[in-house]
């Protein structure tokens, strides 16, 4: 059985950790560095950055934030935002990510998934797909934080992604995203039943039994939580603990 990892995830602008609701509202947390070594010592085993409006701007400034973070935690770190070529790429994994995150580039000319997988490997490449609903079963794939329609339904398009040599895909549900009322299961489960590569749960993470109902039912092969943890509703060792006594395949921390 496959192990689940447990991820935090830390949306940036500017210097700062923000926080919204449907990716809206958004509101200053504090210092992402601060809270990236929080969640390493907590046990996460992974953690991922997020430029959330780096595309919108059209420019990464996350290549400081990931050289400081690098120092304190060792474990690896997905970072995304604004990444448009194969460079941008190569600048972020020589500062110390071992993945970067694409979307919006990647939806304007998908053949950059697959200079970047030829180039650094599949591993190195994560495709993020902001979902929101559009039907019973059908959901739209969103840029720019969730404000931008792409037409792209979230199935075909994480399909594509895969063949494109896209090795992992982030899945966020906007209209899930900062509820605390849990994920979107049917979604994590369309897109984990037609595509081989793992699959990150995202958005709405507000209790336990949310995280074990999208492993159980959504097959999801992690969960990326930031809510839950920026305003210490509880903590990643917690969680582990709480997962760990379900039985659940998750990585024991000694």
């Amino acid at each position: 059985m496959r192990t689940v990892r447990l991820i935090a995830r830390l949306d940036i602008k500017a210097p700062n950790l923000i926080k919204g609701i449907h990716l809206e509202g958004l509101r200053v947390i504090g210092d992402p560095n601060v809270y990236a070594r929080r969640y390493y010592e907590q046990g996460a085993d992974e953690l991922i950055y997020m430029d959330i409006v780096a595309s919108l701007y059209e420019r990464n400034s996350l290549t400081d934030i990931v050289e400081k973070a690098t120092r304190n935690v060792f474990i690896p770190l997905t970072v995304g935002g604004g990444v448009r070529s194969v460079e941008d790429a190569r600048k972020l994994l020589a500062s110390g990510a071992d993945k970067v995150g694409l979307n919006t580039a990647a939806v304007r000319r998908p053949a950059l998934i697959s200079e970047i997988a030829q180039r650094f490997g599949s591993q190195a490449v994560v495709l993020s797909i902001e979902a929101k609903r559009s039907g019973p079963v059908h959901w739209e794939a969103y840029t720019d934080n969730g404000r931008e329609h792409t037409g792209l339904d979230v199935v075909t398009w994480a399909k594509r992604a895969t063949e494109l040599g896209a090795g992992e895909i982030l899945l966020t549900s906007v209209d899930q995203e900062g509820t605390r009322k849990g994920f979107d299961v049917a979604l994590v489960r369309a897109v984990t039943d037609v595509v081989s590569i793992p699959v990150i749960a995202s958005g709405g993470m507000g209790k336990i039994d949310h995280l074990m109902e999208v492993i159980r039912d959504g097959h999801a092969d992690a969960v990326a939580m930031a809510d839950v943890l920026h305003y210490n509703r509880t903590t990643l060792d917690a969680i582990r603990r709480e997962v760990l006594a379900f039985d659940a395949p998750v990585r024991r921390v000694a």
